[in-house]
């Protein structure tokens, strides 16, 4: 929604000003206003902003929510919010307070705003072609239970998500039957438990994220139709943390990415015609663990560099696909030379089959016994998945 200043009245809110608070300058604008909020602190309990206007901070602002209100609430189409500095929204597990919140609103921009210590961060419902645009969203709560997420969007579609930083939240993004929509270029790192977080949200795309350092890393479940691409997963450590965990997901494309320093690269259950194209895995516990609910995925010319396992599985039936992958592992030959590896690589070795119906095992992992149970299933092939192997492994790697 563009506002032309030329036409529109011109509102001031701050000392000295024509207006001493934000709501009496609301409830003074007429539709597609202009409000300018000038340095200060602002207690106003809850502002809530009913027609279409743009709320335009001046070397940030401070609207505070003194931990008892949602700070901004957003109830109608084509509102603009930036260079606002947002801060302690109440706590409410009920009402789902928010930093800023919009209610059933269509064309709504926030943008360039600095929200700390808010509840929810950023909070869309029923929205639809919303912008969050390059905002800094903070929080310090080391309980997932006092914490919602940064970005969260409920029933809605056609989002732009673009350019935000995200840090200590819930969820740094979460999205719920949130469809048709971009998420780009953000960075949610050192979130409580989800970097990024959807479910039953179809057609979305997301392009060069950074998700790291994040409790369980990224849960992606009940989706159709994604696109996940030049996005990286690192440093997600832990038990049950994953670089991307996929759940009965289908109809994907995984391309591009970079998947480094995670317990599980990328985890698969459930999940059916998925495209893995040139990514690559370095550093992991496992790169991948496929289990046997997959189905037509495709592993076509993604480098796998010091992971400690490459793939990990827990059935013998495979229908999925390995094609032209580098493996550092690979021990093979290329007598043609024609940068194919004449002998097919078998990347579920014999000890992380055994890890992975008995996970003490683990403890042996640097021992001679695990090298020579590897050794052994590599010469004579009988307990690891005949199929689950690359024809054509790559000599090199590959460069992506």
């Amino acid at each position: 929604m563009i506002f032309h200043t030329s036409v529109a009245a011109v509102l001031k809110v701050g000392k000295g000003m024509p207006y001493t608070t934000i709501k009496s300058a609301i409830q003074a604008a007429a539709e597609g206003d202009v409000i300018y909020v000038y340095p200060g602190l602002y207690q106003e309990q809850n502002i809530v902003i009913d027609k279409r206007i743009a709320l335009k901070g001046i070397q940030f602002p401070t609207l505070d929510g003194e931990k008892k209100y949602e700070v901004l609430s957003i109830k109608a189409h084509g509102v603009l919010i930036e260079g606002l500095r947002v801060i302690r929204s109440g706590v409410s597990s009920i009402q789902d307070m928010g930093g800023i919140k919009v209610y059933d609103a269509n064309h709504v921009t926030i943008q360039n705003n600095i929200l700390e210590e808010t509840f929810f961060g950023i909070y869309i419902q029923y929205g639809s072609q919303c912008n969050i645009l390059r905002n800094r969203i903070f929080s310090s709560n080391k309980v997932e239970q006092q914490s919602g997420n940064g970005i969260h969007a409920w029933k809605s579609e056609k989002l732009e998500i673009n350019g935000n930083l995200i840090q200590g939240h819930r969820d740094g993004i979460y999205l719920e039957f949130a469809t048709l929509s971009n998420i780009t270029e953000n960075i949610a790192e050192g979130n409580l438990r989800y970097g990024l977080h959807f479910m039953f949200s179809h057609d979305n795309h997301y392009y060069a994220n950074v998700f790291s350092n994040n409790g369980a890393g990224v849960a992606v479940m009940y989706s159709q139709r994604v696109e996940m691409r030049f996005n990286v997963f690192k440093d997600n450590w832990g038990d049950a943390a994953y670089g991307l965990l996929l759940k009965e997901m289908s109809d994907c494309k995984i391309e591009n990415n970079h998947f480094a320093k995670n317990t599980v690269g990328i985890y698969l259950e459930g999940a059916s015609r998925v495209s893995m194209k040139e990514n690559t895995f370095e550093l992991n516990g496992w790169a991948m663990k496929l289990m046997a609910s997959c189905m037509d995925v495709d592993v076509t010319r993604c480098n796998f560099l010091s992971n400690t396992f490459d793939v990990g599985t827990n059935g013998s039936l495979v229908l999925n696909r390995f094609n032209n992958n580098y493996w550092d592992k690979y021990e093979g030959y290329d007598l043609d030379r024609n940068g194919e590896g004449d002998v097919p690589y078998r990347p579920v070795s014999l000890f992380s089959m055994v890890i992975e119906k008995n996970p003490p095992a683990m403890i042996l992992i640097r021992s001679f016994m695990a090298t020579l149970l590897d050794r052994t299933e590599k010469m004579i092939p009988t307990i690891t998945p005949e199929n689950l192997k690359d024809e054509f492994p790559m000599m090199k790697p590959l460069k992506l």
